[in-house]
């Protein structure tokens, strides 16, 4: 299974290289005035296709009769991973070309999320039958509809829920790589190969397109990159919990507690606000710790001093997600510790939100 990181690393770093060379121009296409901008200069947003380059050739790979000593069983399931990558292609495909142009409305882009969901659950047979809760599992497992509806509703956020924390250079990209390496964990538990076989694989992409994006933030990955990590982790998580009774349906949630607290945070506070849930802005938890807390460790230039800044966001968050992610791990069985521990991290995000709203962040965080 190692093979399968290195292959698809070396992949994706190729590919990420050979972008960053070849779109110098679609660079110049991002505004300056984007609220959520926090970088000087022209730096291409597709890093999203080296990491489906990445991923889709090392799944092929896989597929393959040479790869059989890598024991992830991917040889009589070939056609599953052809049918997860062709119902990702409309949205990420969609994303790398918003990437490209800022031309794509939203909603379009919202309308092909949903249907790669849609295809997801309908192809691959998905769906969420069990949520922890009896009376709603019962009637969950007596409408499997329903079960479906709840799985293409979560696999459609989610890739929403990573595009929004992709703010800083490597924030979004290890934190799918932390969530991916939980899933993996248990997978592996529950004797699972396929399923961690195909999130070692995204792993390695992840790493490849890492190896530029940070500390030096030569690519960003984009709506594309942040589509591809959200599909993958979205079905790995419904999969997991649909095929292994022994998984509690609480471990996805606390694992993407982050991502998701954040995205729903977001609504919450903009329809306090009166705004549209879509619009844009620059007081994610992300942002405000990129100006409130992180402070300039630079002053050669302002493009030195914003990279030095955005380079120090990024591990603030990377604890964060820490703080869901390992107790998801250590209590993958557990439903009522997991629950307890989604409270907790709920709690801790609100607290930390307002305690940097209002100016009262510990002295020792600043430092």
């Amino acid at each position: 299974m190692i093979f399968l990181v290195v292959l698809s690393f070396s992949i994706s770093a190729v590919t990420v290289f050979l972008v960053i060379r070849l779109a110098r121009r679609h660079a110049r296409r991002y505004a300056h005035d984007m609220p959520q901008r926090f970088h000087v200069g022209h730096v291409p947003r597709i890093g999203g296709v080296g990491i489906f380059a990445g991923l889709a050739l090392a799944w092929a790979y896989a597929g393959t009769p040479q790869a059989a000593p890598l024991n992830v069983d991917w040889q009589a399931n070939s056609v599953f991973l052809w049918l997860l990558l062709m119902s990702m292609a409309p949205a990420v495909l969609a994303g790398i070309v918003e990437d490209m142009t800022q031309r794509l409305r939203a909603r379009l882009r919202l309308g092909l999320t949903a249907l790669s969901a849609v295809l997801l659950a309908w192809l691959l047979g998905l769906g969420v039958d069990r949520v922890g809760l009896g009376l709603l599992d019962g009637w969950l497992q007596a409408t499997p509809w329903a079960a479906a509806l709840f799985a293409v509703v979560a696999i459609a956020g989610l890739p929403h829920a990573f595009n929004l924390i992709d703010g800083y250079n490597g924030l979004a990209g290890m934190v799918a790589i932390l969530v991916s390496l939980a899933i993996m964990h248990v997978a592996l538990q529950v004797g699972d190969r396929q399923l961690a076989g195909m999130l070692a694989c995204l792993v390695g992409a992840t790493g490849g397109f890492l190896l530029w994006n940070y500390p030096y933030g030569k690519i960003f990955a984009g709506d594309g990159g942040a589509y591809v990590w959200g599909f993958v982790i979205a079905v790995a998580c419904v999969l997991l919990v649909q095929r292994h009774p022994l998984v509690s349906p609480w471990f996805p949630m606390l694992v993407l507690m982050y991502p998701v607290g954040e995205t729903l945070f977001s609504i919450y506070r903009k329809l306090a606000r009166g705004q549209s849930p879509g619009t844009a802005d620059a007081l994610h938890l992300h942002q405000l710790i990129f100006r409130r807390i992180v402070r300039v460790v630079l002053e050669d230039g302002e493009a030195e001093e914003m990279l030095a800044r955005n380079n120090r966001t990024s591990p603030y968050l990377w604890m964060f997600a820490a703080l869901s992610v390992v107790p998801a791990v250590m209590f993958w069985h557990n439903t009522r510790v997991l629950f307890v521990f989604c409270l907790l991290f709920a709690f801790s995000y609100v607290c930390a939100y307002l305690a940097i709203i209002r100016f009262k962040v510990p002295r020792w965080l600043r430092k």
